[in-house]
């Protein structure tokens, strides 16, 4: 499966990813940064739970070759390459591995918002 062009809008903090089967997939770029291909979020044998990153911006996307893109994201993170055949896996399997996502930072009484709370005493 190849992609046929991608466009990130900046004010929703999506990137819309166009196949060449004509599939038009939206991705937030909270979900593209919580899946990162990364060994550093894959883990060594098992998945890291990636928190804080509700309000995640990508900042840079660079074409690799003729089979993946590159993603900056706000918090310096830029490992990984989404390879298309992985973003293609991605949206096919999102509303899941999102739910999963949701569920296990519930489980683990993990943040997705990265605001600090701050109480102020008199």
């Amino acid at each position: 499966m190849l992609v046929h062009k991608v466009h990130y809008h900046t004010k929703s903090k999506t990137l819309d990813v166009y196949f060449d089967n004509q599939r038009n997939v939206q991705f937030s770029a909270e979900f593209l940064r919580v899946h990162s291909p990364s060994a550093e979020v894959k883990g060594h044998g098992s998945a890291k739970l990636v928190i804080n990153k509700k309000d995640i911006e990508i900042t840079n996307i660079s074409q690799v070759g003729h089979y993946a893109i590159k993603l900056v994201f706000s918090d310096g993170h830029d490992n990984g390459l989404y390879s298309w055949q992985y973003l293609y896996q991605l949206a096919q399997n999102q509303t899941q591995m999102w739910q999963d996502y949701l569920a296990a930072l519930k489980q683990h009484k993990a943040p997705r918002d990265s605001s600090i709370p701050i109480k102020f005493t008199p």
